[in-house]
């Protein structure tokens, strides 16, 4: 799943959206490790959670987009790179769905949603979203994120 949709076709928030008496955090939290990360385009650099590093396999939670990329399945890279692209151009949301390679071989699926603002200055502009790593393995899969006991 890869999509991309200009900023202002999103739906609006509705009164009462974020109210979070009616979410299930809870239930959110047993079936994935959630995080946010951001990027800027002035510098390229993106910043990620302690969780989304050491799932993408960085020692740091600074990279690049190439480098963020290179985690990811070959076959679903010039999409997401395409993604990054078009959010680079023009303020817009986006989603994708891949699998990240881990250095020790293991699969773990990803689900990240994103938006951009701020790219109609040359050089400027920014990225904000949150990453999703569902507590499932994968076929061939020896381990996912595991939950933390509270």
């Amino acid at each position: 799943m890869f999509k991309i949709a200009k900023a202002t076709v999103a739906a609006p928030l509705m009164p009462g959206s974020l109210d979070m008496a009616h979410h299930n955090q809870e239930m959110l939290a047993q079936l994935s490790v959630s995080e946010s990360w951001t990027g800027e385009f002035s510098s390229g650099i993106i910043r990620l959670g302690d969780w989304s590093s050491m799932l993408h396999g960085f020692s740091m939670q600074e990279c690049g987009l190439l480098s963020l990329l290179r985690c990811y399945d070959p076959k679903d890279r010039a999409h997401i790179l395409a993604l990054f692209e078009q959010a680079a151009t023009l303020s817009s949301s986006f989603c994708f769905s891949t699998t990240i390679i881990m250095p020790n071989g293991l699969l773990q699926p990803v689900f990240c949603m994103g938006e951009s603002s701020g790219v109609e200055e040359k050089f400027s502009g920014s990225m904000a979203g949150v990453f999703l790593f569902p507590r499932f393995k994968l076929e061939g899969a020896n381990q996912t994120a595991g939950r933390q006991a509270s």
